[in-house]
């Protein structure tokens, strides 16, 4: 097995299996989903979020002082989340044979989470 890394603001997603028919039980001609604006479904990974510069370790701004190096703000999509996101910032990647989308964090519409009950 291999470990997949999320790169940025990315989140890797497993899509929902697109249906055929309406909740009333039409069946829906090829292509209609295509024509959605937005598809869902779960979170799989996330990157490390969105790069910024780390503060200055000594000395004024204008000093000239040193930087320790990159800084991550991180994402609220988690592992494990729902999500609805446009369809069309979604890239397509098969993985060991079964189909993922990479998403930018700003896609995303809403997350779902279940959230555990307090003991």
């Amino acid at each position: 097995m291999r470990e997949v890394l999320v790169v940025g603001d990315k989140v890797l997603i497993k899509p929902e299996e697109d249906s055929s028919k309406t909740p009333s039980g039409l069946f829906l001609p090829p292509g209609v989903q295509e024509k959605e604006a937005a598809m869902s479904g779960h979170v799989v990974n996330v990157g490390p979020g969105y790069p910024t510069v780390e503060p200055l370790t000594d000395g004024e701004p204008w000093s000239g002082g040193t930087r320790t190096g990159m800084r991550y703000v991180p994402l609220q999509a988690e592992k494990g989340d729902f999500a609805i996101f446009l369809r069309s910032n979604a890239v397509e990647v098969e993985i060991d044979g079964s189909k993922y989308l990479i998403v930018p964090h700003a896609a995303i519409l809403l997350l779902i989470r279940d959230k555990l009950p307090l003991p």
